[in-house]
């Protein structure tokens, strides 16, 4: 695959309002509505009977945390579900982060749920809570299939800890979490034909059907039929697989109509090889060229997960995909001097998005690596660098040689506190060049990460 410079200005009119905020604040708006509203149908069906007691009054609490851990299990899948008017507006990688800090809130509250619950029946029955949900397993409907989701959530819950998650491959996280969505199916029923704010209620009963048919169309509209009819429409396979160095290969693909997708330099795509061993795993990578009408590239380094097989990848292998995701793009750019920093093989990113800028952008690229066999595309760099005007710093060698501070940096680029900054990279060089843009003035509006590290878990 040859280089394609020269087409930023072209694809500039494609902006796409990649990075706005108006649809975020709209979806905030109804999500904010959703939860009023899940409450309410509590709220509107008890009667002085659910406040008589202390035990009724503790199983009327259980049932609103019921409903709230029920609906932030919802939101939480429709955080990750890839809607694309969602994603433009805030980004994939915050998104997931948002997933994350949901998802135990969800969990306290369903385990708040069980646990009360059983408390306020037990303690009306004068029996111990071990034996009152004993008893409600045996004597409710759906009660069984309610149980093994309620396990389902707790094992997906534990594991989403980043020390479990260390222990454990992407593969066996991944597919843990897959049993969320089966986790969640399984409780529905048990919601709709035992709870009392939808026993007798019909209206309540459609709004929270009508929550589930919605989130399971949109995981299904986003995450299956669009990028299964894209895939194929397209007709991706892989090209070419070229060895960049130590453990580092680009992986060409070739399709048609690429450009039709609309992707940008520094965007990702989920990619699934459809290969032994590979067609059941989605890799999210991110574009290491600019994309063209006939091919598109990622570079990826073996960390010794998943990622090692894709280095054996044939060519002709088929490859489905979905995306392009995320929001670090060229056009959130406000200043006309920009700072692309790289560490490792994050620096894939970073060369595709080198390309996008407009020739009245001022660029300094600083490339970070421990040792000068990490380098890659150094030749490309090069040559974008040399057709576009831009300067590259490539910083080879210890933390103490290269802290990364905003001394350092300033040495390199004296226009810093008045850039736009751009980083891919592990976390800790994130954090100190954060650290860095912070202490010269740099407002967080103009610092523009790319989260490298929650691509490995997500």
């Amino acid at each position: 695959m040859r280089l394609h410079l020269g087409m930023a200005a072209k694809r500039r009119s494609r902006d796409l309002g990649v990075g706005h905020r108006v649809n975020a604040d709209w979806a905030s708006i109804f999500l904010g509505l959703g939860l009023g509203l899940s409450l309410a149908l509590e709220v509107d069906t008890m009667t002085s009977g659910d406040w008589a007691g202390v035990y009724s009054s503790i199983t009327s609490v259980s049932r609103l945390a019921a409903l709230a851990g029920s609906y932030f299990a919802l939101v939480g899948l429709v955080f990750v579900a890839r809607i694309p008017w969602i994603e433009k507006s805030v980004g994939h990688d915050k998104l997931v982060k948002w997933h994350r800090k949901l998802g135990p809130w969800s969990l306290y509250l369903i385990l708040f749920h069980v646990f009360f619950v059983g408390l306020g029946y037990a303690g009306g029955d004068r029996i111990s809570t071990g034996s009152e949900l004993w008893r409600m397993t045996l004597k409710y409907p759906w009660m069984i299939p309610a149980d093994i989701a309620f396990a389902l959530m707790m094992i997906a819950g534990v594991t989403s800890y980043k020390k479990a998650r260390a222990k454990m491959s992407y593969e066996t996280w991944w597919t843990i979490h897959l049993y969320t969505y089966l986790a969640v199916a399984l409780g529905f029923m048990h919601q709709v034909l035992t709870g009392p704010m939808f026993t007798g209620h019909p209206l309540n009963k459609i709004f929270w059907e009508g929550l589930y048919i919605a989130t399971a169309a949109v995981i299904l509209l986003w995450r299956f039929v669009i990028p299964l009819a894209r895939s194929l429409r397209h007709n991706l396979r892989v090209d070419q697989v070229v060895v960049e160095g130590p453990g580092v290969v680009s992986i060409v693909m070739r399709g048609r109509h690429l450009d039709r997708l609309n992707a940008q330099g520094g965007q990702f795509f989920s990619w699934r090889f459809i290969s032994a061993g590979q067609w059941w795993i989605s890799h999210p990578y991110s574009l290491s060229a600019a994309p063209t009408e006939h091919f598109m590239r990622v570079t990826v380094k073996n960390l010794g997960d998943a990622s090692g097989a894709v280095l054996d990848l044939k060519p002709g292998t088929r490859v489905f995909f979905e995306g392009p995701y995320g929001t670090f793009v060229a056009s959130k750019a406000a200043r006309g001097h920009i700072v692309l920093v790289g560490g490792g093989v994050g620096i894939t990113p970073l060369r595709a998005l080198l390309e996008e800028f407009d020739a009245t952008k001022e660029i300094d690229v600083l490339y970070r690596v421990g040792d000068k066999k990490e380098l890659v595309f150094r030749k490309e760099l090069d040559a974008i660098a040399d057709w576009r005007g831009a300067r590259v710093h490539y910083l080879v060698g210890s933390r103490k040689e290269h802290p990364m501070d905003a001394k350092y940096i300033r040495r390199l680029v004296p226009a810093f506190s008045e850039s736009d900054v751009y980083i891919c990279g592990p976390t800790g060089l994130v954090e100190t060049v954060r650290k860095a843009a912070l202490d010269v003035g740099i407002p967080k509006d103009r610092f523009h990460n790319e989260e490298f590290e929650f691509h490995s878990v997500e």
